[in-house]
């Protein structure tokens, strides 16, 4: 089943692929694939066959979206494995990128690096990764960062040498990835406050804990001892205080609103949640976050509807990333088999949520 979630891959304008196919533009293979209704045939934008005529003409992200439409490959200029090099060379850049993520790397130097011009390399690595280059050599900075400081390394080094030229900027933009300033996270959290609740749910135990911006952490485990260790994991330096004794009335409504929904199927509660991770992560969990309960994508749909069709696998990773269970309801990606997947907290509790929404949605329609 797949939902209205769905969004369409972004294209180059309709204007700049007319142009391309009028000028069989072999820059833009790879950036997308034209097809001929009336012949059945998908195209890369150089294929040298007889130009067809423009009301006929459909444009495609992908040769898979090309192949869902009905169409088949062009033998001619075989547009699927200039996309395949397409994809290779991107992933090649990626590789140079987080190789040197300390220089000082501009689309401009990127883009004659892959022999491409810079908007051409803005959207064909979009489409391949998911992010932009910048987006990808901050992520690949802040990986660097989290490195250094972790090892012990002062904030500034661990600026420096992860390829940060100003730690103002570094300020800003790490705190919103790392949860915390760059200072805190390297004392493991110390001078945050992260307060949590247990509850024992019919799913298992689970712990929840929120900083001052909302929900960080909703996870489900063995035991509420297992569910604290991996809190402390990522902030073993920080306070952790129980709801009780933080008196957090606030929290403690939260946890008992999610396990409401859990327990009940009632309306998923709408919390404030800190979603921490790179800018790929958040697209996807927020991608996630407008999936209708009920419904669900596979995990090709939800790289295409965050306009990075090929961008599965990395897809499927922030999938198993997500540190707030339900609350970004990863359990509603499946495989394009219709099979459950994965899932961090175990397949049976993934089974289980995908049927009771199910249920609950088919009980809300007879009503």
């Amino acid at each position: 089943m797949t939902t209205t979630a769905t969004r369409t891959a972004r294209l180059p304008s309709e204007d700049l692929m007319r142009r391309a196919l009028a000028d069989r533009d072999p820059k833009y293979d790879g950036a997308f694939v034209y097809g001929v209704i009336t012949t059945g045939v998908y195209c890369r934008p150089s294929c040298a066959s007889r130009p067809a005529k423009p009301q006929n003409v459909r444009f495609f992200a992908n040769p898979a979206a090309a192949e869902a439409a009905g169409l088949r490959a062009c033998k001619r200029c075989q547009p699927r494995a200039a996309q395949d090099r397409a994809v290779q060379r991107m992933q090649a850049l990626a590789v140079y990128i987080e190789s040197n993520a300390a220089e000082a790397l501009t689309l401009a130097y990127l883009a004659k690096r892959a022999h491409l011009s810079p908007a051409h390399l803005q959207r064909t690595f979009k489409a391949v990764l998911g992010v932009s280059p910048k987006e990808y050599l901050d992520a690949a900075r802040l990986r660097r960062l989290k490195g250094g400081l972790k090892a012990g390394k002062s904030v500034l080094g661990a600026t420096i040498d992860a390829g940060f030229q100003s730690t103002s900027r570094i300020y800003v933009q790490a705190s919103r990835s790392l949860g915390m300033t760059p200072s805190a996270y390297r004392r493991g959290g110390m001078g945050e406050t992260l307060s949590y609740a247990a509850r024992t749910t019919g799913m298992g135990p689970l712990l929840m804990a929120a900083t001052d911006r909302g929900v960080c952490f909703a996870q489900f485990g063995e035991s509420e001892a297992t569910l604290i260790a991996q809190l402390q994991k990522e902030f073993p330096n920080a306070t952790h205080v129980p709801s009780s004794m933080a008196r957090s009335r606030e929290l403690d409504a939260w946890i008992s609103a999610f396990e409401a929904h859990v327990a009940s199927h009632g309306p998923r509660p709408e919390l404030p949640l800190d979603l921490r991770g790179t800018a790929f992560q958040i697209r996807v969990w927020r991608f996630l976050l407008q999936i209708p309960e009920g419904e669900v994508v596979s995990y090709a749909e939800l790289a295409r509807g965050i306009g990075a069709p090929q961008a599965v696998r990395a897809a499927a990773s922030a999938c198993a990333a997500n540190r707030i269970a339900v609350l970004v309801p990863c359990h509603r990606v499946l495989r394009a088999d219709g099979g459950l997947g994965g899932y961090r907290w175990g397949i049976e509790r993934k089974r289980v949520l995908i049927d009771r929404e199910r249920a609950h949605q088919v009980q809300s329609r007879e009503i």
